[in-house]
Parts: C-alpha cells; structure tokens; sequence
C-alpha cells in the first residue's frame, strides 16, 4: 500500500523559484478573486439566466471527468447559468479541434488554451481580467499580458513500471544513466514481457518520448534552441538533434510494442496493468487512471537520467489554461458568468478535487493540499530537486522560442513514418529543415 503524502504549498516553493523564469511579474492590486471566494453568480435564485460554452482538451479520461465534475457541481449551485459542454474526445490535435470549432463559428466562450500565442495574434481571446490575477502566482506572459488562468503547474513525465515486471526480470535498481535504462529493456525483453506500451494513435503522445530525447540532448543545454533554428542559426540536422532523433528511433524500434502506431493513449493503462508491457512512459495524470482500474496494481515512477546521469524533465511554466474568448468578452452577463466559474473552479475544496483527480501541482497562490501516492511524491522531488534541469517541449516554448503552429504535429508524424519506414534521420531532418522554414515563411514570422 502506498504511503500518503499530503501536497501542499511548501512542498513547492523551490518548484515556484524554478518556475518563475519563464513567467513575467504581474502587478494586480485587486485581491478580490481569492480562490476562497464565494461565486458571485450562486446569490439569488431569480438571478439572471445566463449560458456559455465551453471546450477543453478531453484526450485523457481523468481529466475530463475532473473538469466535468466541476462544471456540473458549478451549474448546481448557481441554477441561473448553464454550460454547453463542447469538447470531444477524438484522436486529432487539440489545436486542428478549436480551428475546426472556430471555422464553424463554435469557438468556445471559456476555452482551455494551449497555444496562447497563435491564439492572441488571431484575435480570439482576450487578457485574463484584471480580478483574476491575483489568484494565481505569477502567471506567465506573452508580450507583457497575461491571458491565462492556468489549470496546473506542468509535471515531469517519467516511466510508469510494474513492480512485479520489474522483480520477475531481475531488476532490482533503477537506473542511474540512460545506458543503465537500456540495459533494463535488455532485461525485460529477455524475461519475455513488451518493454514498452505506446499510445502512437494519438499525435499528442508521441510528445512524451520525443521530448524526453529532445530535452536530454538540445533544450536542456540550449532553451533558445527554437529562436535560432527560426533564425536559421541552427539546423534540426545539427549532431545533438540528430542524435537525440536516434535515440528515439532505436528505443521505438527494439522495445517498444508492435502495436503502437494503433494503440490509443486511453488503451496504454490496460495494457500496462494487464502484464501485456512492462512500462509507459507518461505523467503523473495516469496514476489515477491506474487506480481505477486496478487498485492493487504495484508500480513505480521515476525521470530517465541522460547519458551522463543528469535528470532532465519538463517543469517550467508555460502560458497555458482557462482563457476567455474575445466574443464572450463582449457580453458582461457572459463575462461575469465565466469569471464566477473561474473562481469557482479554482476554489480551495474544488481545486483540490480536480488535482488529486489528475495529480496535479497547483498553480495558486494559496495552499491546497490533497493526499499524494509515493508515485507523485517522486515526481513533487524532481519539480523541487534544483539538481534536476527542467525544460519544455518543442511547443510549450513562447515568444522567440515559438514554434510555427502546425509543426509540431506534423514533426511527430514524420518522426513516426521514419520508424515505420526505419528511414535514414539525417535524411528526415532534412525534411524537417525545409518544412520548418516553409512554416516559418507562411506564417510570418
């Protein structure tokens, strides 16, 4: 059984320095919105009847279920307002789902925004309200502004193993270099068991492993590597990228299981926990899912280390969460419907459901707590260790650092047809190189 841990504000004070220096200082004077306020929308019964709609990433169960969770429970206590729920689960990006609701006129009133930057240059959404900043400790900034209220602090993504997969191979330490971790997929693949299950069905997944390789080995040493390769000071067929797209190549090719490129990222939880696979690599939002669906599956979490033994793990802060669309900002009515949800939702009992539903870290200036397994308590110990370098993927990056929209999908893609074709990477870094700057020149910028 494991320990339980309770996670709170001090536990992250080191992650808050880390996290700081991706994020501008905000001067909101008005303390109003604590995340402990009453909403102001649940007064009168006869209050004025009010909708709004909103869409979230849905892809991962635990988290839609928290958000839904909330929305019902808001909408209970405040009988006047109702929410159109209109996020769908479906295989395609998150990004390609909100221009598609845009382009047919259903872009969502609140809307849980990932790619803030693409998004404020086309004129969607406006800054957060000024009521809301203080809620949140130091939100990040795109050009001086805040425009999200941000749902969570990121966490690192780490292997999720079976204990018993573990024992049965005869592993008995975990490992100290990325060598050491090649040499325990050695092991398991010997014992008979998948090393690896993989959820490459869904675009967003191939993110976790690719990033690990690309912060190992260019971001980690470099966080301005994006800005440069815009500028064209840095190329994806330099020896770092080439070989972290090696790294990756040779790890899907020898353990990771057969089935990937079909095997949905909801799919990875039962085939982990059915002995199918002996690890996933993902974060922390799993841990609940692994519950569910069996409480008494025995598993473990920890960061891979890189070649040289460094521990490096997505961690800083990026311009992400709860943004209110420039149309639902027109209307005052709608406006303090959704600033009441906000608050609503960022309330010290809500919040700290939603969290423990996902494992979350909060992003709140106040202290919620809420009991942690030892799976998240490894993962608390990274976001605080300052040893650990902590990064972001190739698209969480803003400002210089941005990446052209469409890019980072069709990367993941061609990342896996040179897996399934086991095509040549400097070949296909060269098609990065002109897709890249192709992007770069359509978007303008």
């Amino acid at each position: 059984m494991a320990n339980k841990k309770m996670i709170g504000l001090s536990t992250l004070l080191l992650a808050a320095t880390v996290l700081s220096a991706c994020g501008g200082n905000n001067t909101a004077n008005n303390a109003s919105g604590g995340a402990s306020s009453a909403p102001a929308g649940s007064a009168a019964a006869d209050a004025k009847k009010v909708s709004f709609t909103i869409g979230y990433a849905s892809g991962d169960p635990a988290t839609k279920q928290a958000i839904a969770d909330t929305v019902k429970a808001f909408m209970e206590a405040n009988p006047n307002v109702t929410i159109k729920d209109l996020s769908e689960t479906s295989s395609s990006a998150y990004l390609d789902w909100l221009k598609t609701k845009d382009a047919v006129g259903e872009f969502p009133d609140l809307v849980e925004m990932r790619d803030t930057e693409v998004f404020t240059k086309a004129g969607k959404i406006v800054e957060l309200p000024s009521d809301l900043l203080d809620l949140f400790d130091n939100p990040p900034q795109v050009n001086g502004k805040v425009w999200n209220a941000p749902l969570q602090v990121n966490v690192p993504e780490g292997i999720i193993y079976s204990k018993k997969a573990y024992a049965d191979a005869g592993i008995t330490e975990l490992p100290k270099t990325y060598d050491d971790f090649l040499q325990i997929q050695e092991k398991l693949k010997a014992s008979g068991i998948t090393p690896i299950v993989v959820g490459g069905k869904d675009i967003f997944h191939m993110g976790f492993w690719v990033n690990k390789f690309l912060i190992d080995d260019v971001y980690s040493k470099d966080p301005d590597w994006n800005s440069k390769r815009t500028a064209k000071q840095a190329s994806f067929t330099d020896p770092n990228v080439v070989q972290a797209i090696t790294d990756y190549k040779e790890l899907f090719t020898k353990y990771v299981d057969k089935g990937w490129l079909s095997t949905a990222d909801n799919q990875t939880v039962s085939i982990l926990i059915s002995g199918k696979a002996a690890q996933l690599y993902s974060g922390t939002w799993m841990f609940s899912q692994i519950k569910e669906a069996d409480p008494n599956f025995e598993y473990g979490f920890y960061a891979i280390p890189d070649r040289e033994g460094k521990v490096n793990v997505v961690g800083l802060s990026s311009p992400a969460g709860w943004s209110l669309s420039t149309d639902a900002a027109k209307d005052p009515d709608k406006t303090e419907a959704i600033k009441d949800f906000i608050r609503f939702f960022f309330q010290k009992e809500n919040y700290s459901k939603y969290l423990s539903s996902i494992n979350g870290i909060p992003s709140t200036k106040d202290k919620v707590t809420y009991e942690a397994g030892e799976q998240m308590q490894v993962a608390l110990d990274l976001v605080a260790d300052p040893n650990v370098t902590k990064s972001l993927m190739i698209n969480q990056w803003w400002g210089d650092n941005q990446i052209p929209p469409q890019f980072r999908n069709w990367f993941y893609k061609l990342l896996q047809d040179l897996v399934v074709k086991n095509a040549d990477v400097s070949e296909y870094m060269k098609n990065a190189d002109e897709e890249y700057d192709n992007e770069v020149k359509a978007n303008k910028m």
